[in-house]
């Protein structure tokens, strides 16, 4: 769950989610508020329309005769009744008090009162979640005075409470709406991440294998244009690296003609120590620009992809090892098979053995399946590497100090190689010093890798 909301589509998929809720209440109570308006207007007009009919026919109506009128004619919101208590007056008229007077006319004198009804701050029950708490529209007592003299008071008070209805259960609603508005992120939230992980996949491909299939040019405008400039960039980088190689082949090819003559020539010198040191010089151009342009061919991804059986791949090149001499042991069984390009996967396990042997005197390899991976574990018998050094030895033409002599040869391209051709099929080498003594690499190929 909380990688789903780490990701784009998590995030998009929250934001529109909360988006419409938020929306959605806000809508709601600009509803409810609106109607609560429409009503307290409604009801104002109605009192005023009430409280001028019953004042004119109390006012019409007999003093002996008022009471009995008045028992029968008043509601529970608007009210009239004889004063019986003195209560404080205000001198500034209310909204209510003014439009009522101008309907009595002068005949009628009326006089607001400063305290509010008790039934003006009752708790109303809205049935909403967004309604008032309490009633805000007119509520107020107004004194009058009749024609005749008599003073009645005016009480225009809340509403009365709607009746007790069977209490409506809405779970199924709001659960209803709530996978609706859920669905409808998702849905939208996948469709605008979508272009991108295929953009991203897209990406991992070409860093994997520069050959890969160019994008389509589906989708909106801005994602056809943001393929077709990742296309672009695609056959640029595929052309620069063809131009690369073919530089590097033509500069290995064109050196083997001088280099060739200068071996030849060594053979006049007659100093045999210095020839010695003239032709391991030699061999070690040679060897340079023969690695430099296998680093090369290691970044270009031209072999086919293709079923392999890794234990059958393993044992064939520990046994090449142990037929050439070297100290090279094998352990273990994958049990899997994967998908990878045979002759670079060779090359691969080959100049990690090499390291071993060069530095460690010999190899033993151990190979284990975990977790839908195969685990190569190539341990040597060195002296192992300074912690500092362990990142460092995977760049171009680096070696540790120790080991520049000319019995160990070698150029400092060999992990690098090694560590581009396990990228490109979707792995990983990471060195460590083992415990017991020596280096261990450890090389971490996926089970199934969905490169071209």
């Amino acid at each position: 769950m909380k990688a789903f909301f780490g990701s784009m589509t998590g995030r998009v998929f929250l934001t529109l989610l909360l988006g419409i809720l938020v929306s959605a209440a806000l809508a709601q109570a600009i509803a409810v508020r609106e109607r609560q308006v429409a009503i307290e207007a409604y009801r104002d007009w109605h009192a005023l329309e009430r409280a001028e009919q019953l004042i004119m026919t109390a006012d019409i109506v007999p003093a002996g005769s008022r009471q009995a009128y008045l028992s029968v004619a008043n509601r529970p919101a608007i009210r009239i009744e004889p004063v019986n208590t003195h209560l404080p007056t205000s001198v500034t008229p209310t909204k209510f008090m003014r439009a009522l007077g101008a309907r009595l006319g002068p005949q009628f004198q009326l006089e607001a009162i400063s305290v509010r009804p008790p039934e003006c701050d009752r708790p109303q029950n809205q049935g909403s979640l967004f309604g008032p708490s309490r009633w805000t529209g007119t509520c107020e007592s107004v004194n009058v005075r009749l024609r005749d003299g008599h003073v009645v008071r005016l009480q225009v008070l809340p509403p009365r409470p709607a009746p007790n209805t069977p209490e409506t259960d809405y779970t199924y609603t709001i659960a209803l709406f709530l996978v609706s508005i859920a669905g409808l992120a998702y849905f939208v939230a996948r469709m605008s991440t979508r272009p991108l992980k295929q953009l991203a996949q897209a990406a991992k491909d070409l860093g994997n294998d520069i050959n890969a299939a160019p994008l389509e040019l589906t989708g909106t405008s801005e994602i056809r244009q943001a393929s077709a400039a990742f296309n672009a960039m695609q056959a640029r980088i595929r052309q620069y690296i063809f131009q690369r190689t073919q530089m590097l082949a033509a500069i290995t090819h064109d050196l083997q003609t001088p280099l060739t003559r200068m071996r030849l020539r060594l053979e006049k010198v007659s100093d045999p120590e210095l020839q010695d040191r003239l032709k391991g010089d030699l061999s070690a151009m040679q060897e340079m620009v023969r690695e430099g342009l296998e680093l090369a061919r290691s970044m270009d991804t031209n072999e086919t992809m293709q079923a392999l059986d890794l234990d059958s791949l393993l044992d064939s090149v520990c046994t090449d090892a142990s037929d050439s001499g070297q100290k090279v042991t094998l352990s273990g069984r994958a049990g899997m098979a994967l998908m990878g390009r045979p002759l670079a996967l060779r090359r691969c396990f080959a100049n990690l053995i090499d390291n071993a042997i060069k530095y460690g005197r010999e190899a033993h390899v151990t190979v284990e399946r975990q977790a839908g991976s195969a685990r190569v574990r190539i341990r040597d018998k060195g002296p192992g590497i300074a912690a500092a050094e362990l990142g460092r030895v995977f760049e171009p033409f680096y070696r540790v100090e120790t080991s520049r002599s000319r019995e160990s040869g070698g150029t400092g391209l060999g992990l690098t190689i090694a560590r581009n051709i396990a990228e490109q099929h979707g792995g990983s080498i990471v060195l460590a010093n083992h415990p017991e003594g020596g280096l261990e690499a450890t090389l971490v190929l996926p089970e199934y890798y969905a490169g071209k």
